[in-house]
């Protein structure tokens, strides 16, 4: 079972920018690929940004030119830095990762932003 640990979510102005960050429990599984969904309250979950394991990233529409995803291959770690950030953006963000055809997710972090 591997278990995904985020952190960094809190509440912050509108503009301002926070360092969301996930560590799976296990450094001996292959991940291939890890990412950030989102869920606001009434509303579906949704992907924000992904990253395979050879780097390649995508983006929401949405984010796109102010959130960044990286992961740091020998830590199993993924990270979300957010820029920019708007009232829009507050949702509870969740860590995934697909590891041979399963995904798993994180319990989830809040992240606020107040206008």
């Amino acid at each position: 079972q591997v278990q995904l640990v985020e952190s960094g979510g809190g509440l912050v102005q509108a503009g301002g920018s926070l360092r969301l960050s996930c560590a799976a429990s296990r450094r001996t599984y292959v991940i291939n690929q890890m990412g950030w969904y989102r869920q606001a309250p009434g509303e579906r979950r949704e992907m924000v940004a992904g990253i395979t394991s050879g780097g390649t990233t995508n983006y929401a529409d949405s984010v796109k030119g102010r959130f960044t995803i990286s992961r740091d291959g020998a830590t199993n770690m993924v990270f979300l830095q957010m820029n920019s950030l708007k009232p829009e953006d507050t949702a509870v963000y969740y860590c995934m990762a697909l590891i041979s055809y399963t995904t798993y997710w994180g319990q989830g972090t809040q992240v606020t932003v107040s206008s």
